[in-house]
């Protein structure tokens, strides 16, 4: 079974056994051969690290789409929060007017109530003038 280790080498497309001779010396591998897999194997790293900097910075982008959103959106809602207030203020205003009215114009209904009562009383003891 392939250690982490081998897993590279494995994926690369290389078998386990290529993989071992590399590390080993022997004859007929020069320098320049293991020179040239060092730096086939730097630039893979290089093309990882790359692929990373480039997701990075996508969602660092959407971080800050997202950052400025919610600054807007809180400014927002404390627009909103200061509008409620005042139109509950407002409304809570338009309850006690009412209120007063309605209580006025009870008044005033059992004042009209009590006038016809004397009209009506009034009316009776009077004779007819006819």
């Amino acid at each position: 079974m392939p250690t982490s280790r081998d897993d590279g080498f494995l994926s690369a497309g290389r078998s386990k056994r290529d993989c071992l001779c590399r590390r080993s010396p022997r004859k007929g591998v020069s320098m320049q051969d293991y020179s040239l897999e060092l730096s086939q194997r730097i630039e893979e790293l290089r093309e990882k690290r790359d692929e990373i900097k480039k997701m990075l910075q996508v969602e660092e982008e959407e971080k800050a789409s997202i950052q400025k959103d919610l600054v807007l959106l809180t400014k927002r809602l404390a627009e909103i929060d200061g509008s409620l207030f005042h139109k509950y203020a407002y409304s809570s205003e338009y309850d006690k007017t009412i209120e007063e009215v309605e209580t006025a114009y009870a008044k005033i209904l059992e004042s009209c109530q009590a006038l016809l009562h004397v009209l009506k009383t009034e009316s009776i003891q009077i004779p007819d003038k006819r």
